[in-house]
């Protein structure tokens, strides 16, 4: 659907004497995270060290999902600034009974660039939400471009909190969200929302420590910590290690369980941690972050993915 939007917008550009373009709109991949140390709290105990948090156990009750996507496209060029075209979606997957239906899910189709190329491409963009990036630098097609991708996660993360918001609005289920809770002060002091975070480019703890973070066994989770890099809310968290690591990578199968205050203590991240291991992708999965997807993340991204 936006491969084709994306043409049409070019012909429309081309008719108004810019210059069409066709290319990948995104420089760069993944969250926007700095690689950095942002040393953390330790909560439960004096010094990191690993525990074991028993057999994996069916999530209970009723448990959703929530994800999002982002795709863009480059349509043209106004002089040396690029117009980008784009779509960001999110949705909520509910499972009841052991099967997964879509209870909330919305799109939102984008153009993204200065205000000037906006305004230049006039009714070429008709029907698309205009997102203008800054002015205050001359223009320069990378970083526009960058700009641009930034931009568009802006967008796909604010569409993901407007549907979370919507689907909570109407149900307490426990919602699983595909990434941190600390940029949501409404998620972040939920006691029904877990945040799965797969990015580790910001990691909590340096030196030896950083090490046994990053050796976790399969099955173990570390011990619970109150990250310093959250932004805007604060949050408990502990590293899980979801699928062996051993000659494969230290990041295999680890992932970051973020969750309220409330929730961060050893009794519940060791309750979570069992039902999250219930949760893991299947090893047929064909994506290459099997090792930390849960299923039912997956499935909100192939839904989204198929819907497009």
């Amino acid at each position: 659907m936006l491969s084709a939007r994306a043409e049409r917008v070019r012909q429309a550009l081309g008719a108004r004497g810019l210059t069409p373009a066709s290319a990948a709109a995104e420089p760069s991949r993944g969250r926007a995270d700095d690689a950095v140390i942002a040393p953390a709290e330790l909560i439960e105990d004096p010094v990191l060290r690993s525990h074991a948090v028993g057999r994996a156990e069916p999530w209970p009750g009723v448990v959703a999902f929530l994800d999002g996507t982002r795709h863009s496209e480059i349509v043209g060029y106004a002089g040396a600034s690029p117009i980008v075209v784009g779509e960001v979606a999110a949705a909520v997957r509910e499972r009841v009974d052991r099967v997964l239906r879509t209870a909330a899910s919305e799109r939102r189709p984008v153009a993204i660039g200065r205000e000037a190329a906006l305004t230049a491409a006039g009714d070429a963009l008709a029907g698309l939400d205009l997102i203008a990036t800054s002015d205050d630098e001359a223009p320069h097609p990378v970083r526009d471009l960058h700009a641009a991708a930034r931009a568009l996660e802006r967008a796909r993360v604010a569409l993901e909190v407007a549907v979370g918001a919507g689907y909570r609005e109407r149900s307490d289920a426990w919602l699983l969200v595909d990434g941190s809770l600390s940029e949501n002060p409404r998620w972040a002091g939920d006691a029904r929302t877990v945040g799965i975070a797969r990015s580790h480019a910001t990691l909590p703890f340096d030196g030896e420590e950083l090490e046994r973070y990053l050796r976790l066994p399969a099955g173990e989770r570390s011990s619970v910590y109150a990250p310093r890099s959250r932004r805007v809310a604060p949050v408990r968290a502990w590293a899980l290690r979801l699928w062996p690591w051993q000659g494969k990578d230290l990041f295999h199968g680890l992932i970051r369980v973020e969750v309220a205050p409330v929730n961060g203590t050893a009794e519940m991240a060791d309750r979570l941690s069992r039902w999250l291991l219930a949760e893991r992708a299947p090893l047929s999965t064909p994506d290459p972050r099997w090792d930390r997807l849960l299923y039912g993340i997956h499935s909100v991204e192939a839904c989204l993915k198929a819907g497009a």
